[in-house]
């Protein structure tokens, strides 16, 4: 009941979801914070909002609800078709154009399967947000979350034919540092950037940022009016590439390849439907 109200934010909807009334889940919460000693929610008229000790408890709370329900579909007859909510997470760009339409395809395959796709360039806790799993375009720091790599994800340093006609194009990277760039917001350090070239050669350059922005699809317009130059995926500017809009640049000096990552709570234990999915998204994925 615990993992339920966190889940939902809310005493009466834990209760609508779990088909009791809302009594009886708030003398459940109370007595499991008697019996901890310590209060897990701040509770106001208008919010309710967890304490550091409710924190703490919460990932472990929903992970033991997830292994529970992972434990029962497991008990079941396997031959029993899919059924249930998957909630899955993805970045922006790479979901609107890679994620969807596979969610389209895996829909319509497991007709009683339903998806919850959330859809969001900023860095999420997937636990809090009560994700069954999400696709994540990063280096992955060390965490008690389970990564799976999928492939790498080539950058491409880009400028429109214009911008590279009045200011020069570069011919190595510390040239940049007299050229105008547009930045990615959610990286750490979105103006330091680093590349890798001949021999071996690495070098790491600190420019200036024009415009810095949390989706890269979002510098498209900037890019194409020649207001500078970036770095992107290709899944962001393949097309624009082939069209002409956009020139490659410094194409002997790569920008250090992202991973793309399928990461999914520390439990090994999952509902088969959302096995099932992730099966189908690693089968089918396209960078």
């Amino acid at each position: 009941m615990f993992a339920a109200v966190v889940e939902h934010r809310s005493f009466t909807d834990a209760a609508k979801a779990l088909s009791v009334s809302k009594a009886t889940v708030s003398k459940a919460v109370t007595r499991l914070e008697e019996h901890l000693d310590t209060s897990l929610f701040n509770r106001t008229s208008r919010r309710l909002a967890l304490t550091e000790s409710g924190k703490r408890l919460a990932d472990h709370a929903q992970r033991l609800m997830a292994e529970g329900y992972a434990a029962e579909e497991a008990a079941r007859d396997e031959t029993s078709k899919l059924s249930g909510v998957v909630r899955l997470g993805a970045p922006m760009t790479f979901g609107l154009l890679r994620i969807a339409p596979l969610i389209a395809e895996f829909t319509k395959i497991n007709p009683q399967v339903d998806v919850d796709l959330h859809l969001s360039d900023a860095h999420i806790d997937i636990v809090e947000m009560g994700l069954d799993a999400t696709i994540r375009i990063a280096d992955m720091p060390d965490s008690s979350l389970r990564a799976r790599r999928l492939a790498d994800v080539t950058l491409h340093l880009v400028a429109s034919p214009a911008y590279l006609a009045e200011r020069g194009t570069p011919q190595h990277p510390s040239d940049l540092g007299a050229h105008d760039c547009l930045c990615y917001a959610n990286e750490a350090t979105p103006d330091v950037w680093r590349f890798a070239g001949p021999g071996q050669q690495n070098v790491v350059v600190q420019v200036r940022s024009r415009i810095t922005v949390n989706s890269g699809e979002a510098m498209l317009p900037a890019l194409r009016l020649g207001v500078g130059i970036s770095r992107l995926p290709d899944f962001i500017v393949g097309e624009a590439i082939a069209a002409g809009e956009l020139e490659e640049i410094l194409v002997d000096w790569r920008p250090a390849p992202f991973g793309l990552h399928l990461v999914t709570p520390p439990s090994r234990l999952r509902p088969a439907r959302v096995d099932a999915l992730l099966d189908f998204i690693t089968q089918h994925h396209a960078c």
